[in-house]
């Protein structure tokens, strides 16, 4: 099921993402560079059932390996430290992150053969829509 996501996408639009790098606490020159950065997400899948997901800017590539329904340590983008857990919930896969207290969700899922992320923190949403490269 993971398989859809699989692929190279980019970045074509991001809606209410400044209001949701504030939610989870992201300072603001880390929410400059947050803003203007159009990343690249890379989704791979190893026979061993290892999904590796690479986020690349022309700031800062982040790289996180994980299996799904296995917690696990994540460094965030932003530097956060989360106890992170991947599941695949009606086609979507869904990343949910734990960090002193706090929680946030983050929603992928494929519609009309674009990646759409959903980011969730309490009452604030914002959506990315990623589109397949060649």
């Amino acid at each position: 099921m993971v398989e859809q996501f699989v692929g190279h996408w980019t970045l074509v639009s991001s809606e209410n993402f400044d209001e949701y790098m504030k939610a989870i606490g992201v300072g603001f020159a880390t929410r400059q560079m947050g803003n203007m950065a159009k990343p690249n997400l890379v989704i791979s899948v190893d026979d061993s059932g290892v999904i590796t997901m690479k986020s690349e800017t022309t700031f800062k590539t982040t790289e996180i390996k994980f299996k799904l329904n296995e917690e696990f340590e994540e460094t965030t983008a932003d530097g956060r430290k989360s106890m992170t857990t991947f599941t695949l919930d009606n086609g979507k896969l869904v990343q949910l992150q734990a960090w002193e207290g706090k929680t946030t969700t983050l929603e992928r899922e494929i519609q009309d053969g674009k990646l759409t992320a959903k980011c969730i923190m309490d009452d604030v949403v914002a959506v990315r829509t990623y589109e397949k490269g060649a």
